[in-house]
């Protein structure tokens, strides 16, 4: 007589276990990898402000005044948002604000 052997569970539905064809490949959705992150760039007793407005120029390509409005929040206001998009992006924007000696880190768009 046969054994009727219950199949397992079947794994929870949803965005990181629910592979999708593309392409003939099977790929996760990552809804963490469509949420928008942010650089941030915080005052320093150090920079000047011509400089850090000229970072922004150089780097991002910024018009002067763009430029000069994300270096006054970053002065008034503690910090300034100077880019958004993949964390990727992001990351290597951070990294670059570094290299230029200025305090910068990056977080998910919706955090703070």
């Amino acid at each position: 007589m046969p054994v009727d052997v219950p199949s397992p569970p079947a794994p929870p539905a949803g965005p990181r276990t629910s592979p999708r064809e593309q392409g003939g490949v099977a790929v996760l959705d990552r809804p963490e990898a469509d949420t928008p992150w942010v650089c941030l760039v915080w005052n320093d007793p150090v920079n000047l402000m011509s400089y850090v407005t000229w970072v922004f120029q150089t780097h991002f390509h910024y018009p002067r005044a763009r430029a000069e409005k994300l270096m006054m929040d970053v002065h008034s206001l503690g910090r300034a948002v100077v880019s958004t998009g993949t964390r990727e992006k992001v990351e290597a924007d951070t990294e670059a604000m570094h290299g230029y000696g200025l305090w910068a880190t990056f977080q998910h768009a919706d955090q703070g």
